[in-house]
């Protein structure tokens, strides 16, 4: 059971989680405000961003959108994606940071991705200040392998500061959060919020189709989600999904959900449009055997120890 993650008005956080990042790039001011008052009407209450974020924008437009009903939102953002996790990063970015959003704390400040030249001392003595002088309510990291979460855990425990958040990658082609780090979460109780249940837009049936997107021109994502056996998967949820006369993308992100040890999967878009069938997913209730038919699209990962023989009896 993880942690129970609370706005400032003491209100649970939400099951599911709105991602910000395209605020600024791919969606302008009035289709991020339209997203915005989406989700908020589908009663969702946790949202993302981060400094690293639409140079700027994201954090910006978040900001002015929550400031009006600040107890109610739990705003999360991010620091580090460049520049180490020292001090002087870690505080720089985060003021400027509070430049742009404007708020007069965080509810959650992740790490965003691991620094292998930093002591962790420096990093978590440093967020600890941060949470001690009321800016920041809970700590979390993002990107992290399980052996690095824990590893921040054991050293961020010195300072009196708790590992509250995760945020890692997980969808129906990348479950490799199932082999250490989701049981790790629920054994440490963590809250996982994970980005792209989408795969990057694979699972929405749209390549399918003949669109392009992402996974044709960004190279990051040509790598990540390029194998074949991943477009065939995105075929076969796409021919579940029309039995179902659901859209893939309602899915996808509602076995994402359905995790036991995921606290919030982190939907976002370009668009309402684009958005309109994650947020299906809120009222979508996914039973164990459409689960398991699902989870059967894929290839399960080998338990991180190898010993299939004894995974076999669990």
């Amino acid at each position: 059971m993880a942690i129970e993650l609370t706005t400032l008005d003491g209100t649970a956080i939400s099951a599911f989680c709105f991602g910000a990042m395209q605020f600024g790039i791919g969606a302008d001011r009035a289709a991020s405000e339209e997203m915005y008052a989406a989700c908020r009407g589908a009663g969702i209450n946790f949202f993302d961003t981060a400094h690293g974020y639409s140079d700027g924008l994201s954090e910006t437009w978040l900001g002015d959108m929550v400031r009006s009903e600040r107890d109610a939102v739990f705003f999360a953002s991010k620091v580090a994606v460049s520049g180490g996790s020292g001090r002087k990063n870690i505080l720089a970015q985060f003021d400027e940071s509070c430049r742009r959003h404007k708020l007069e704390c965080v509810d959650g400040l992740y790490l965003h991705r691991w620094d292998a030249q930093t002591p962790l001392e420096e990093t978590f003595e440093t967020l600890a200040g941060l949470k001690e002088e009321g800016k920041v309510r809970y700590i979390g990291v993002s990107n992290f392998a399980a052996w690095q979460v824990m590893k921040s855990v054991a050293v961020a425990e010195r300072f009196d500061l708790k590992i509250s958040l995760l945020q890692p990658m997980y969808n129906l082609v990348k479950r490799q959060a199932e082999m250490e780090l989701l049981p790790m979460a629920a054994d440490q109780e963590i809250a996982v919020a994970p980005y792209s249940p989408l795969g990057g837009g694979l699972l929405t049936g749209k390549y399918r189709g003949g669109a392009t997107g992402r996974l044709d021109t960004d190279p990051s994502y040509k790598i990540r989600y390029g194998e074949q056996w991943m477009r065939d998967v995105a075929v076969a949820l796409t021919d579940l999904a029309e039995e179902m006369g659901q859209s893939p993308a309602t899915l996808a992100v509602a076995w994402v959900a359905s995790h036991p040890a995921v606290t919030a999967p982190i939907i976002s878009a370009r668009s309402l449009d684009q958005l309109k069938p994650s947020l299906a997913a809120v009222g979508f209730e996914m039973d164990a055997a459409l689960r398991a038919r699902m989870t059967a699209l894929t290839p399960t990962l080998e338990p991180a120890t190898g010993r299939l023989e004894e995974a076999a009896k669990t």
